[in-house]
């Protein structure tokens, strides 16, 4: 290069790029239309820049901030561009405060009941939080957006997501595969409520610096969780040794939300669920909160709803 111009490259690989770019590069066009002084290459995930070095230095700042949009909201479109480059910011109708994530594809996920809507104001007012209630309450999908929004607003730094390997009677031992085979099928929904908040690319750097990290309950002992948002699912499958190991792990500025169902509890009879007695003997304590969920937070077919109620029937 001479010397009114450099080179610089830019990775996108902390995004989905080929998303943000949108179909046929549209928005990549509205940018280069934009920048009319700088010549923009694409090659995958790589960005090279070639123009004036404070056009240069002007543009990485402004896609920084575009980059830094789409992974909050999920999308960008030319509105947003447009707010970005003039004051720094996108729009402000994207400010909706009951907007728990902006997940793929346009989702929005957000508090849908009453009861989801106080377990997201008890998580804001409290450092622990325990989430009761029946199959498909929201109760685990509501904890892992709040967690999410909690790690792309920097509050914490890394998000921790455990369950007790037990499940209907099934031992570890006797499945196939490595420690992450036979875990996989236990942490499935995680992954999933995951994968519908965060991009691919991006999820995946994010369990290879372990920023999100799934792990079975054992692997919490003789830890200290600090800066972290940490999610104990399924907790009524946990004795009351591995819940109380669990609850101390707590460091500096942590959040912990423990989800569970008392009406599935797969440990042999003679234990006692650790959720159950937590609930007891530490609701009441300031700080922490008890939200309890029931039939009418049941987002998922409307059949799950009348399921519940059917087998309640029998209790």
């Amino acid at each position: 290069m001479d010397d009114k111009g450099i080179e610089k490259i830019i990775s996108l690989e902390e995004i989905d790029y080929t998303r943000f770019w949108g179909t046929n590069d549209k928005m990549l066009d509205f940018v280069r239309m934009l920048f009319p002084k700088l010549k923009l290459i694409v090659r995958g995930e790589m960005l090279k820049v070639i123009g004036a070095a404070d056009e240069t230095e002007a543009f990485e700042e402004k896609l920084n901030a575009m980059m830094t949009y789409y992974e909050k909201f999920g999308r960008i479109n030319e509105n947003a561009i447009m707010q970005i480059i003039e004051t720094g910011g996108g729009p402000d109708t994207e400010t909706n405060d009951e907007i728990l994530v902006h997940g793929r594809n346009g989702l929005l996920v957000k508090a849908r009941t009453p009861n989801q809507k106080r377990l997201v104001e008890a998580v804001k007012a409290n450092d622990m939080v325990f989430a009761i209630g029946p199959a498909g309450t929201g109760k685990t999908y509501t904890a892992v957006a709040l967690a999410v929004r909690a790690l792309k607003n920097k509050e914490i730094r890394r998000i921790i997501l455990t369950r007790p390997a037990v499940e209907a009677g099934e031992n570890l031992g006797f499945l196939p595969g490595d420690l992450r085979d036979k875990l996989d099928p236990y942490l499935q929904p995680l992954y999933d409520a995951l994968r519908d908040m965060i991009p691919q690319q991006k999820l995946l750097s994010y369990w290879e610096d372990n920023t999100i990290e799934i792990a079975p309950l054992a692997f919490m002992r003789g830890r200290t969780l600090d800066n972290a948002f940490v999610i104990l699912d399924e907790a009524q499958n946990a004795t009351s040794a591995q819940l109380k190991m669990f609850l101390t792990r707590m460091g500096r500025n942590a959040k912990f939300v423990i989800t569970g169902d008392i009406t599935q509890i797969d440990l042999p009879r003679n234990q006692q669920s650790g959720l159950v007695q937590a609930t007891q003997i530490l609701n009441g304590i300031d700080g922490i909160s008890v939200i309890e969920l029931d039939n009418s937070d049941v987002i998922r077919h409307r059949l799950v709803t009348r399921i519940i109620r059917a087998y309640d029937s029998l209790a």
